[in-house]
């Protein structure tokens, strides 16, 4: 009762899927929710796990014990790659499936203007920072809990964005019922006009012919 939701997301993961497995990637595909398991059994892909716990107000819990499980398996080189297919949140009136790649973990901060060329100048000079703990001991801590927060999102905004595919679906549901209704009712009217009218001119020739 969401509309085209999951049909957005599919579409999205199975192009890439494609795409992987063309260019002879080896993927190990695992999948949330009973609607996407259908859907690659359909196709006749088979999927390494599937999911159907979580649910729409999904736990950071339940999302920390897959992350900590993805980043076992990027450090010991089981996996070089982690790509979540899913319905990225933009606004209360968009939101648009993609595929995004967790790991390894990207830029955090892009460019975003064109600097002056002396602003430019001066962020080329050398800056010495003291850390504490050591970078090391910093970057332990922080790169994994950035993953597990980007991974939580990922959850998150599905969940958002398939509350408000349901909930446009249904206006639009209620407002074609509504319409059903009122045409229904007009031609219920009209017939029931008719035959009274119908009813009216019989008896009207009976009393004539009487005369």
């Amino acid at each position: 009762l969401c509309g085209g939701y999951n049909a957005g997301i599919l579409r999205e993961a199975n192009q890439r899927l494609r795409r992987l497995r063309a260019e002879g990637v080896l993927v190990r595909l695992e999948l949330s929710g009973k609607r996407p398991a259908a859907f690659f059994r359909y196709q006749g892909v088979a999927a390494d796990r599937t999911f159907t716990h979580f649910e729409d107000k999904p736990r950071f819990d339940e999302v920390d014990e897959l992350a900590n499980r993805y980043l076992a398996d990027f450090i010991s080189g089981a996996v070089d790659r982690v790509e979540v297919a899913y319905m990225r949140f933009l606004n209360a009136a968009r939101q648009v499936p993609v595929v995004e790649t967790l790991l390894p973990l990207s830029q955090a901060a892009p460019e975003t203007r064109r600097r002056a060329p002396a602003e430019a100048e001066e962020m080329k000079r050398p800056v010495e920072y003291e850390f504490l703990p050591s970078p090391k001991e910093i970057l332990e801590q922080l790169l994994p809990e950035a993953f597990k927060v980007r991974l939580f999102k990922c959850f998150l905004d599905a969940a958002v964005s398939e509350q408000i595919a349901r909930r446009v679906t249904m206006k639009a549901a209620t407002e074609n019922a509504d319409d059903m209704i009122k045409n229904l009712t007009r031609q219920y009217n009209r017939a029931r006009q008719a035959q009274i009218t119908k009813e009216i001119a019989e008896v009207i020739g009976g009393a004539a012919a009487l005369e």
